[in-house]
């Protein structure tokens, strides 16, 4: 018997993980247009809820809590390897991600929550539709499924579909977990760094109740996306990936710190102060992409990154860019011999005038190396 909710991993192994948790009702489709972008960045692993998308619905039953939704997501990242992880989710998916951030912080490194709450209205709406799903199925409420989460003309069929198909005791069981769901008297406990994300036209988790959390979370930051209802990652997914890129990782924040690690501060500072209007967009570029997703992957040491990086430039004759980077490689604790044999590597592989060239550029700079040290 399975006892594992389904997921879809996407993106390498060696990257920082990254859960992303559905609403009630949908599967893990509904980060279709954002987790592919995530991806490239992150380990990305979506997950269904039980009796949703390719989850067993027997992992739950009557009497559910988010607490239970929440051990099967840790066990879940046990059993991928994952101690601790990002997390993001939508309305269930994001009331899971409170309790883990509450409850388990040790496991939670950020936390994102999207038209979610620290509360759904109390208990007797949602032990109503259980008691009617339990009863009827799910094919009526199927029926008013675009009005409840989306403005209206849009929908998502795929999304519509798999609420219909839910399994109705699993489902049941969910708004079970969130007829007990109040953490409004724990969140000021959370010590992840939080973005809150509402939907201006949700009304199921109205913006107030993620000002709510905003007010309650320290240093927690809210956004607020005009144009979408309450699946907001499948209807506004440019303005959710750009909000969750900014909190994860970072990108251009962190990049920049690893810059200045590996470069040194008074190149970095001559970059930015040349920076213009034309050029702010190419140097968050590289902060973003080639500092904060690239060379911050450990798969690879920045000793042996200073390697593929000599190389590479002096095969395409970088050698301005070839100078910046034997610095960097000193700096990431490279000698001045282990320098020369990666130059001496590039003579067989790349041609002696290109290996000429860049002895006589890495020359120069350990020369000025020396001097500087001697003064």
């Amino acid at each position: 018997m399975t006892t594992l909710l389904n997921h879809l991993s996407e993106g390498p192994d060696s990257a920082p993980p990254l859960l992303l948790g559905p609403s009630l009702g949908t599967s893990y489709a509904l980060w279709d247009a954002v987790a592919p972008e995530l991806s490239v960045g992150h380990r990305v692993i979506r997950w269904d809820l039980p009796g949703h998308g390719g989850s067993p619905a027997d992992l739950i039953g009557p009497g559910a809590t988010v607490g239970d939704l929440a051990e099967l997501v840790l066990a879940l990242a046990d059993s991928l390897g994952v101690e601790r992880f990002a997390h993001a989710g939508v309305s269930l998916g994001g009331a899971v991600g409170l309790h883990l951030a509450v409850h388990h912080p040790e496991r939670v490194s950020s936390l994102a929550v999207v038209c979610s709450s620290a509360h759904f209205g109390g208990a007797g709406a949602w032990r109503e539709r259980a008691a009617r799903v339990r009863e009827e199925g799910l094919a009526r409420l199927a029926d008013s499924a675009d009005a409840r989460w989306f403005t209206p003309g849009f929908t998502v069929p795929r999304l519509v579909r798999d609420h219909r198909e839910a399994d109705p005791g699993a489902y049941a069981a969910c708004c079970d977990a969130l007829a007990a769901f109040d953490l409004r008297d724990r969140v000021a406990e959370i010590s992840a760094p939080t973005l809150l994300i509402a939907g201006r036209d949700d009304p199921a988790t109205p913006p107030a109740h993620l000002r709510e959390l905003a007010d309650a979370v320290p240093g927690s930051t809210l956004t607020e996306i005009p144009g979408a209802s309450h699946l907001a990652p499948a209807e506004r997914p440019e303005a959710v990936l750009t909000a969750l890129r900014a909190h994860f990782g970072g990108g251009a924040g962190r990049g920049m710190a690893v810059r200045r690690e590996v470069l040194g501060d008074a190149h970095v500072d001559r970059a930015q102060g040349r920076q213009t209007p034309f050029t702010a967009r190419f140097q968050d570029f590289i902060s973003r992409y080639a500092w904060g997703e690239i060379w911050t992957d450990e798969t690879l040491s920045r000793r042996e990154r200073s390697m593929v990086t000599l190389t590479a430039l002096v095969a395409h004759g970088h050698y301005e860019e070839l100078a910046m980077h034997v610095r960097a490689a000193r700096r990431n604790g490279l000698t001045a011999d282990e320098i020369g044999a990666v130059l001496l590597q590039t003579a067989v592989y790349c041609g002696v005038p290109a290996a000429n060239s860049a002895f006589a550029t890495a020359q120069r700079v350990l020369a000025e190396e020396a001097e500087g040290a001697g003064e």
